[in-house]
């Protein structure tokens, strides 16, 4: 029996020795999120695979023994694992970030880190991409907390807005890649100019209130830090559709090398989105590319970014007048769109707004020493473009022009047609220098300078009368000329469960522009305005998974263009300053991660509009001597079991102008100017300020690669002025408008809104990836407002408002076709 036993082992031997095992698995990050791309490998024999679109890879053919894996991935520390193979092998790893990445200084040197002491949200490329239907980014933000979003076109295409604590995008400081996107003069940032922008996001980071120090445009309400496609190491190709309601139809091609040779990748996009729009004739016609190129040395990274969009949009910036909206008797009351009418009662074609921007990135980012780190980037903006807009019976006088005499007529007015130019460059420089001496204290040194000039122009390109107008008529030119510097410090120093934060920022603003002087006459202007803005904060943690913060930062906000242009020295608003008070409270677990955020910001000269007409006629922004924003800030995300999840948000606040001196233009019934009637008001709502703002979302996986998401988002009264709806002591309201609710009440009824989301991911042996989805927006089709406008006055002692309001689609849906290669 020994010897049949012997005899036996010695057979199997051979069989045994030669069996083939594989090891397989899936690589994330600490937050659960797939890593695809990232790079697994074996040593003798040397194999190396990448993982897959879900993170996951495998290794097979492998004989029984012992193996070293390692695993590495772009912005991750590199991690290895021993395993003794005696049959097939999973082996699951989580990475976490790197103290240092080539790619990641740039960003980080002016974002919020897990212990700040501030409110923010990060969105990783996977939440970018599953809401990606082709709307316009701000609709992408929309279920993180205290935002609120609108679209002129009603349907998330074309021009959109948004707001984060009630504070427009004006006050809300954007930046790609640590680069300024705020338009230099006017401060706000124009997505529209970058279609399909989120398509070559890999994450993005929105910050409430002051936040870090960061680049260009003062945060007032929030920020916005976005970090465009990083490294992939694996080559791809995708192709996505969208088609749904009002014609919208987004097509967008991506692909990429993956890394060449060990050093080189390129990555490349082509988009197209087209709609009807939900409003009449708010159709759009974006175009887009983004191209980024990359060398990869042992401890350094040069990219080059070349990214350009072209808009094309019928004109849907005035909203629907009241009169309309409320009158049921119009078939398209609720999508009216006036602008572009000419007297025959049709529309001009051409009310349009064109406008192309092209970017270029040089980013350069090196790791000198385990301790030390530099990024800086080199960049260039180019803008140029025009609105064009029919003017019905202009006078002539208003162009500089002396009226014309035909014969026995004289022209003083007639119908044209113009254009009003926009043709900017904006350069500069930004960098960060982090040094990390201890594991406990890291420093940051940062900033930038940036230069912009920009040439403002109309013609007139079109006159139904010869009035003596030229062709292409120049009647208006106002060059200006802004220059932006800003040095930041920051430290953070960890002593025990104490986390002691600081921040010093030093921003030099010189602005030159067209504006009147004290005698009215429209001469070149400049100003000059320097800003301290420190910060500092202290965070304790609890525990792994726990901690609570508090802080204090300062934010100065300079005047805008018009501020500046239609104003004199005697009448030029103050730039604005903000106090924040911050404290929190934050928690992550395999089940809930969220967290509490207690806001209180106090504005010193907050810029408003009063309905005051300064000495020069406009009407204009003027600063109010205090206001304030104070609330409470819940979001989180509960894993209720492996295919259910319930993440929610909300915001509860109070905001007011503490003291309100406002004055309504005034005519009697002949319309001669009389003096303005003038209320005062005590501790009034800040307009389009919500008191409270609430989104949820509710994500069913029912099998595999499978989900149903039912979002909902609501948005409590917000007022269209700082009046809280209250109308002057002793004057009337104006008889035909007494019926029309839209007339009467200053402000935005309150909505709550539902929309679904399906999708389905699965692969071929031919493609890696083929994903489906359908989003229904507004699935009850609930009529709602989003934004607004209001003009009063008083005529022969009786109020009038002229309201504008912007209607949202009813039910739509988008459906798309993702397949990957």
């Amino acid at each position: 029996m020994k010897n049949l036993f012997t005899a036996l082992i010695a057979l199997l031997l051979p069989v045994l020795a030669s069996a083939q095992f594989s090891i397989s698995g899936k690589i994330t990050n600490q937050a659960g999120e797939a890593l695809p791309g990232a790079t697994v490998s074996i040593t003798s024999p040397a194999i190396n695979t990448q993982t897959d679109v879900r993170g996951s890879y495998q290794i097979a053919g492998l004989p029984g023994g012992t193996y070293t894996v390692k695993v590495s991935y772009i912005g991750y520390q590199v991690t290895t694992q021993t395993i003794t193979l005696k049959g097939n092998h999973t082996l699951n790893i989580a990475l976490t970030n790197a103290t240092f990445s080539a790619e990641e200084v740039t960003v980080t040197a002016t974002r919020a880190g897990k212990n700040s002491p501030t409110a923010f949200t990060n969105l990783s490329k996977k939440d970018l991409q599953k809401n990606n239907f082709g709307q316009d980014m701000p609709y992408l933000l929309n279920q993180t907390p205290s935002v609120v979003v609108s679209s002129d076109a009603g349907a998330g295409v074309g021009y959109t807005g948004i707001r984060i604590r009630g504070s427009d995008g004006t006050r809300v400081n954007v930046t790609v890649n640590g680069i300024p996107l705020n338009d230099a003069e006017s401060q706000g940032s124009f997505f529209i100019n970058l279609p399909d922008l989120a398509s070559s996001v890999n994450n993005i980071q929105v910050q409430r209130g002051v936040g870090t120090s960061t680049n260009g445009a003062g945060a007032f309400g929030g920020s916005i830090n976005i970090q465009t496609a990083t490294r992939r190491d694996t080559g791809f190709a995708e192709i996505n559709t969208t088609a749904g309601s009002y014609n919208t139809i987004k097509n967008t091609v991506s692909m990429g090398t993956g890394l060449l040779g060990g050093h080189f990748s390129v990555d490349g996009r082509l988009s197209r989105i087209k709609s009807d729009g939900y409003i009449d004739r708010a159709s759009s016609d974006l175009k887009s590319f983004f191209v980024s190129g990359a060398y990869y040395g042992k401890s350094s990274t040069l990219r080059l970014n070349v990214f350009s969009g072209i808009e094309r949009t019928y004109q849907a910036w005035n909203g629907v007048p009241d009169t309309v909206i409320n009158n049921n008797s119009i078939p398209n009351n609720r999508t009216y769109n006036e602008l572009g009418l000419m007297p025959d009662g049709s529309y001009y074609k051409d009310q349009v707004d064109n406008y192309q921007q092209n970017h270029y990135q040089l980013l350069y980012d090196q790791k000198l020493s385990d301790k030390l780190s530099f990024s800086g980037a080199l960049h260039y903006t180019k803008g140029f473009g025009y609105y064009e807009e029919f003017k019905k019976d202009a006078a002539v006088a208003n162009y500089g022009l002396t009226p014309v005499v035909v014969g026995d007529s004289t022209i003083t007015n007639t119908n044209l047609a113009r254009r009003l130019w926009l043709n900017n460059d904006f350069y500069g420089v930004t960098y960060a220098l982090k040094y990390q001496p201890k594991s406990n204290l890291n420093l940051t040194l940062g900033g930038a300078y940036n230069r912009y000039t920009g040439a403002h122009y109309g013609n007139i390109i079109y006159t139904q009368q010869d009035a003596g107008i030229p062709p292409n008529y120049e009647y208006y030119r106002d060059d200006a000329e802004k220059s932006d510097f800003n040095i930041f410090g920051r430290g953070e120093y960890k002593l025990g469960d104490v986390t002691l934060f600081a921040d010093l920022q030093y921003r030099r603003i010189y602005y030159s522009f067209l504006g009147f002087d004290r005698n009215l006459n429209n001469v070149q202007q400049n100003a000059t305005l320097n800003f301290f803005n420190p910060k500092a904060g202290i965070t304790y943690e609890l525990d792994e998974h726990n901690n609570i913060y508090a802080s204090f930062a300062v934010g100065n906000h300079e005047p805008n263009r018009d501020d500046y242009t239609n104003s004199t020295p005697v009448s030029r608003p103050k730039p604005e300053n903000l106090k924040d008070f911050e404290a929190g409270y934050r928690t992550s677990g395999d089940v809930f991660k969220g967290g509490i955020n207690l806001f209180y910001m106090l504005y010193k000269n907050q810029l408003i509009l009063t309905g005051a007409l300064n000495d020069v006629g406009s009407a204009t922004r003027m600063n109010v001597d205090n206001s304030y924003r104070a609330g409470i800030e819940f979001d989180g995300r509960v894993k209720i079991t492996n295919q259910l999840s319930w993440a929610a948000n909300a915001t509860i606040s109070t905001n007011k102008i503490k003291d309100l001196n406002r004055s309504l233009a005034s005519y009697d019934p002949d319309f001669n100017p009389l003096p303005p009637v003038v209320q005062s008001f005590k501790k009034t709502n800040i307009a389009f300020s919500p008191s409270l703002i609430a989104g949820s979302e509710i994500a069913y996986s029912p099998v595999k690669n499978g989900s149903i998401a039912f979002i909902s988002k609501y948005v409590s009264k917000q007022y269209l002025d700082n009046t809280s709806n209250i109308n002057p002591t002793g004057i009337t309201t104006s008889p035909d408008v007494a019926d029309n609710p839209y007339a009467v009440n200053r402000y935005l009824k309150a909505y709550f809104v539902n929309d679904v989301r399906l999708s389905y991911n699965f692969s071929t042996k031919a493609i890696k990836n083929i994903g489906i989805g359908l989003l229904v927006n507004n699935v009850f089709s609930k009529k709602y407002e989003a934004n607004g406008a209001t003009y009063p006055e008083v005529d022969g002692g009786t109020l009038v408002n002229y309201n504008y309001y912007f209607p949202q689609a009813t039910r739509n849906f988008l459906a798309s076709l993702n397949l990957s290669f």
